[in-house]
């Protein structure tokens, strides 16, 4: 899987998962946008209107796809299914 895929990560500001995943992500530089929506009602609406209702932070999208949060994230690591740069 190449890096040429939009990564999204829903947030909050006190969640630990929240951190553990983008410091993953940061650790194998793969770049993402990050959706902080501590504050941001708008931001949650599309959070729960993306994740089919889902309302727990992390939440991780490859592209429209949402993978789930930090644990699915850590097992596609495990399993050498993170994205990578292409050369």
């Amino acid at each position: 899987m190449n890096i040429s895929m939009k990564i999204t990560i829903y947030t909050t500001k006190s969640c630990g998962y929240c951190r553990r995943a983008e410091e993953l992500l940061n650790r194998h530089d793969i770049p993402f946008e990050k959706i902080d929506v501590t504050h941001n009602a708008s931001a949650r609406e599309d959070l729960i209107d993306r994740a089919e209702g889902r309302m727990t932070v992390p939440v991780i999208f490859f592209d429209d796809k949402v993978i789930g949060g930090y644990q699915e994230l850590a097992a596609l690591e495990s399993q050498g299914k993170l994205p990578t740069r292409s050369t």
